[in-house]
Order: C-alpha cells, then sequence, then structure tokens
C-alpha cells in the first residue's frame, strides 16, 4: 500500500478549500530502466471526493500527470468539523481511501 494521501481542508468564505497530495509513482510507461526494459506503466486513473455522501469531484487522469500528484480545488458547503473523503483508482486496480477534517 502507498504512504497515505495528505489532505488539508479548511473552511472559508461559505464555501471549503482543498489541498490534496497523493503518494504514486505516476508511470507513463515510456521510461526505460537501467538495463533498457521500459517501465510498465503505472498511474492514477480516477479521483474522487465527498462530502456528506455528496461527489464534490470527480476527475479522470491519465499519464500525463506528474509523481506524487497535487490538486487543489473549492466546493461550497462545509462546515468546520466535517469530514470529506479522498478516494483514488489507478491502472492496476490499486485503490486508496483517505479521510480528513475540515478545519
Amino acid at each position: 500500500m502507498t504512504d497515505p494521501t495528505r489532505i488539508r481542508a479548511t473552511a472559508k468564505d461559505g464555501g471549503v478549500n482543498v489541498k490534496v497530495l497523493m503518494a504514486h509513482a505516476m508511470e507513463t510507461g515510456q521510461r526505460k530502466d537501467d538495463a533498457g526494459k521500459p517501465i510498465p506503466a503505472h498511474y492514477i486513473q480516477h479521483v474522487g471526493v465527498t462530502w456528506q455522501g455528496k461527489v464534490v469531484l470527480s476527475a479522470t487522469w491519465g499519464t500525463a500527470i506528474s509523481k506524487n500528484p497535487f490538486l487543489e480545488f473549492n466546493f461550497k458547503g462545509g462546515k468546520k468539523g466535517e469530514t470529506i473523503q479522498v478516494t483514488w483508482t489507478d491502472n492496476k486496480g490499486e485503490k486508496r481511501t483517505d479521510e480528513a477534517t475540515i478545519n
């Protein structure tokens, strides 16, 4: 399993600012190792964020996203003390879900 997703959610101006740092290699499948063999593609394909059971962000990604991707977005609603869940799934079927409390 990968390192935990780092999430910071801050309530402000009637909404929430969310910053997410995901630990993932995000290999494109185009690089080669020291022996000249291709490194297989391994990247996050889908990111979803929910708050109170509602989807507030849904994103489909490909190989153009950098290693250990950072994502920042805002959504309306949310109060201090509530939680958000961030889930990602990669092209190999690995999945990770983490949550954070809105500050």
